[in-house]
């Protein structure tokens, strides 16, 4: 990888990384990420479409799972361009400002994907442990109140933790380890005093993803509560069957957040080609992933799509 320092670059500018080590072999790497992306993208418009145009799915656990799609969305569309940018024309130039700016869709369209996981594991604890009341709770008024919410909570604390990294010098080599801005990855970059930064940013992801998680986790143990107290082991098992789609986004989402996470904090000795490739994974695998999962998991879900695609044939 070439070297840049001060004087052969704008001090505001930064250099993305594709794949350590691969550089000669992009265009071939570019053809899986392209593939992914284009699933991801289709899958996820698919999930909203149908959502949207079937009556039939206009219920609270689709509404959140439309909203898992949009967040999925904008996760993709986030690094759509600098990562194909890189593989195709080496174009690895970025301002800083449009660095923040990439921030902040990615960090706050993260953010908001939690906040949905953990509003569906609420819609699961709600279906199973207060059936009789789930749709008086969940009206489509407050599903849209928390819909705002989400938004919301998603991004307001992202401008201050944005303004606090603008307010840093960077004086040491500007390339960064993945193919997007990613902020730990910029605020280490910096030759100023970054312990305001680093602390405001981890108050934020306890807040956010470090409570949801908890919360989640917390609702599981009084689902499971409630369910090992039904009779019937038919029963159970569609209880149980309910929740499988929800867990496995869950576990797709927060693994590799929290292995991103580790290595950015213990893992400076690490391989780029480890960071580049765990930070990949952060971010293509729960949007390629979780229209799969519903699709094949979630009857109604199926139902739907097959019929779009045997009326598009038709």
């Amino acid at each position: 990888m070439p070297s840049f320092n001060q004087s052969t670059f704008h001090p505001e500018v930064f250099f993305l990384t594709g794949i350590p080590g691969f550089e000669t072999y992009h265009a071939w790497i570019s053809i899986p990420f392209c593939c992914l992306y284009a699933i991801a993208i289709s899958g996820n418009g698919m999930i909203l479409f149908v959502i949207i145009t079937e009556s039939s799915l206009h219920e609270p656990m689709y509404y959140f799972l439309s909203m898992l799609s949009f967040t999925d969305l904008g996760l993709c569309l986030s690094t759509l361009v600098t990562m194909l940018g890189i593989f195709w024309f080496n174009a690895r130039e970025i301002s800083f400002d449009a660095c923040i700016g990439q921030m902040f869709f990615i960090h706050g369209f993260t953010f908001m994907e939690s906040s949905v996981l953990l509003a569906m594991a609420f819609d699961r604890f709600i279906a199973i442990c207060n059936a009789l009341r789930y749709a008086t709770i969940l009206t489509n008024s407050r599903i849209i109140k928390v819909g705002f919410a989400i938004v919301i909570r998603g991004t307001t604390a992202l401008v201050p933790l944005l303004l606090l990294l603008k307010r840093l010098s960077f004086c040491r080599s500007h390339v960064l380890h993945h193919s997007y801005c990613f902020h730990p990855d910029v605020m280490k970059l910096s030759c100023t005093d970054t312990k305001i930064n680093s602390a405001f940013g981890l108050a934020i992801v306890i807040s956010t993803a470090g409570l949801d998680s908890v919360l989640i986790l917390l609702s599981y143990v009084l689902i499971i509560h409630s369910v090992l107290s039904i009779a019937s082991p038919e029963e159970r098992k569609k209880a149980f069957g309910t929740c499988v789609s929800h867990i496995s986004a869950v576990a797709i989402f927060y693994i590799p957040m929290i292995s991103l996470s580790l290595v950015h904090r213990f893992g400076k000795h690490a391989s780029p080609l480890v960071h580049t490739l765990i930070a990949n994974v952060y971010l293509l695998i729960p949007p390629v992933m979780n229209p799969i999962i519903y699709s094949v998991k979630t009857k109604q879900i199926r139902k739907a799509v097959i019929k779009v695609f045997l009326s598009k044939l038709v």
